[in-house]
């Protein structure tokens, strides 16, 4: 037997509970890993929350990483003892051993280690389509970044300046405006006190930005889309604030013919060829130093409910990860 944080109906923190698991042998294309560190991701959140329904009772998270334990017929390019990590699986990281898909797993070298891996997975792939994909960020671009300290935030502002562009970057307090300037920001604003759709204007001389990149959702969305010069993306990741209104699509002929987009590392990663082509761009590019993924907090992994009691309460800044 062994243990996984679960929740067997949608709620606050206090729905997740400690329980003891049975995890088993791994059937074909399947492996069995022991976890070393788990992500934590503001997704995980509205899965608890329901938000994104999932069959219950279940597990939760798809960020870790590990070493292979087993693997189950048909897995030929993965062994017992390979150090391994995903951003992109079924439910079920926040548990110290599990059976996966191993077409989910990439193997990972030697100069990352497990807490890195954990913290960069989810999140680094995420920016991966979202600067290389969504929107194809080119030098010279001025780009606006909504919650510039998060865990995406900072590794975004990151690989967008190591591409050549200008950052602009929202966040909440002056703490957080100064560690996003550490991580790639050019020009910061803090939303609580200045109005974020006058202050583009005011850094871009009028010009605005070609893409938005929000993750805030019902707070920021429409203003966003006042930030964007005409044929402009709008890049809509995420709602931490909250979903978004249903949007009169007429006035994105309004505000100049703009591009409204809502992807998902699910959509862009689900062919395993995608997923190991953006894992090694992703790989390159922490192992070039360009982007350096810090670790800011950690938790016991039987402690995911403070965890994610902290996220949604923007007491943590940057990666967050669970240890097992």
């Amino acid at each position: 037997m062994t243990h996984a944080i679960r929740f067997h109906k949608p709620g606050g923190p206090e729905v997740l509970v400690w329980e003891e698991v049975e995890v088993g042998k791994p059937g074909p294309g399947e492996a069995r890993i022991r976890h070393t560190a788990v992500g934590l991701n503001f997704v995980d959140i509205y899965t608890r929350s329901g938000l994104y329904p999932a069959q219950l009772p279940s597990g939760l998270g798809g960020e870790a990483a590990g070493v292979v334990e087993e693997v189950g017929e048909g897995v030929t390019d993965l062994k017992a003892g390979d150090r391994v990590a995903y951003g992109q699986a079924p439910l079920g990281a926040y548990a110290e051993a599990r059976l996966i898909p191993a077409d989910r797993l990439l193997k990972l070298p030697d100069s990352i280690d497990d807490k890195t891996a954990a913290a960069m997975m989810l999140k680094g792939l995420t920016v991966q389509y979202l600067i290389r994909q969504s929107y194809r960020v080119k030098t010279g671009d001025t780009i606006l970044l909504h919650a510039a300290a998060g865990g995406v935030g900072l590794i975004l502002g990151q690989w967008a300046k190591h591409l050549g562009a200008t950052v602009i970057g929202t966040v909440s307090s002056e703490e957080k405006a100064k560690l996003a300037q550490a991580h790639g920001c050019d020009h910061t604003i803090i939303y609580t006190r200045e109005d974020f759709v006058k202050r583009v204007d005011e850094i871009t001389g009028g010009k605005k930005v070609p893409v938005v990149y929000d993750s805030v959702g019902k707070d920021t969305f429409l203003k966003s889309l006042d930030c964007l010069a005409p044929l402009g993306y709008a890049v809509l990741f995420g709602q931490s604030s909250g979903t978004v209104e249903p949007l009169n699509l007429g006035l994105l002929a309004q505000k100049g013919s703009l591009f409204v987009t809502r992807p998902t590392l699910n959509t862009y990663a689900a062919k395993r060829e995608n997923l190991v082509a953006m894992a090694k761009e992703l790989f390159d590019v922490v192992q070039s130093g360009a982007v350096k993924i810090e670790v800011r907090q950690t938790y016991p992994l039987k402690d995911a409910a403070k965890a994610q009691a902290d996220l949604a309460a923007r007491k943590t800044t940057g990666s967050t990860v669970l240890t097992v």
